[in-house]
């Protein structure tokens, strides 16, 4: 009961850092609750089925470009854009994984199947001129639609509890499917595919289902993504260095565990966002800074805590959330 109390604090003290927090901060905190959220949605794949996708940017471009297409195109907003992103990127999944596990595609080749996914629909876009093709998609801010919520056209406070609720949300359907018949059925299949269809899992449903529902989720991530920068490039959203970034907070905070890509957000994005502006402030702003810094983060957490910081954290707080 003590970990609901600490989790219940916790999650007023988010609620009420507006109050006190300045800009900077809010926006660090946004991104902080992005990565957490899409970081759940990889999770399901990986940490509970055990399917490495290392192309799981191509469901954030998805749900990005469908809203935004819908909203500048049709007039639709996105609270309504929202399920057609959702039936796209779901629908994309669906053949990805059908084609995968259908033919027996299995581990580092489903991985690349994914990337290949995700390179090839970029290249789409980038020739699809309705959606601003290799230009970019730009959505246009007026200041009489500054207060309109329902458009999601707000400042950073719109944002900040948006992404707060959908982290929240998120984080109660993944503890609620883990301990679910399919979530024990996900971590069978995670654990030995064999043994689990031997004791009658089925184990390519249990697979489609965890692609369903992590594509859509995040989808639900890439229309939140293009309504809060309000651009969209091809070459940005669908890259893979976009999906490598989706995939370190559930590595670094614990795979297969509900509380991991929460922590590992909370330590990954504010440390990156501290060191791009540190670089600012020196002049010295190299490329590939921040994926350096990414890679010496995740040697070091691999090295000290191989199964993730948040298990390590739980062991000593005498909580009971682990890896499954």
């Amino acid at each position: 009961m003590h970990g609901r109390v600490l989790i219940a604090m916790l999650l007023a003290a988010l609620i009420a850092t507006p109050a006190f927090a300045d800009r900077y901060v809010i926006s660090v905190l946004i991104l902080v609750f992005y990565f957490a959220y899409v970081g759940q949605a990889w999770n399901l794949m990986m940490g509970f089925t055990g399917q490495l996708s290392l192309g799981h940017s191509l469901y954030v471009g998805l749900g990005a470009y469908v809203a935004a297409g819908l909203w500048l195109h049709a007039g639709i907003g996105p609270w309504l854009g929202v399920f057609a992103a959702i039936a796209v990127a779901a629908a994309v999944g669906s053949v990805t994984g059908w084609l995968s596990w259908r033919f027996g595609i299995e581990g580092v080749y489903f991985a690349l199947l994914t990337i290949a996914f995700a390179e090839f629909t970029r290249i789409g876009f980038d020739h699809i001129d309705m959606l601003g093709a290799a230009g970019g998609l730009f959505l246009p801010v007026n200041a009489e639609e500054a207060g309109q919520w329902w458009n999601l056209r707000g400042g950073p406070l719109l944002f900040y509890y948006l992404a707060l609720a959908l982290v929240a949300g998120a984080t109660l359907a993944v503890a609620w499917l883990r301990r679910s018949r399919l979530g024990y059925q996900w971590v069978a299949v995670r654990e030995d595919s064999e043994a689990a269809r031997a004791l009658g899992v089925d184990v390519f449903r249990a697979k489609m289902i965890a692609m369903l529902i992590s594509s859509g989720m995040t989808a639900v991530g890439g229309v939140f993504y293009a309504f809060y920068h309000r651009n969209l490039f091809p070459g940005q959203v669908f890259e893979m260095g976009r999906s490598i970034e989706l995939i370190l907070a559930p590595i670094v905070g614990g795979l297969g565990t509900v509380f991991g890509p929460i922590i590992g957000a909370f330590i990954l994005t504010p440390l990156g966002e501290a060191l791009i502006a540190a670089t600012e402030r020196s002049g010295f702003n190299a490329p590939g800074t921040k994926a350096v810094f990414y890679g010496a983060a995740l040697i070091a957490i691999i090295y000290l805590v191989p199964s993730g910081v948040w298990p390590w954290i739980a062991r000593r707080l005498g909580f009971s959330e682990h890896r499954q």
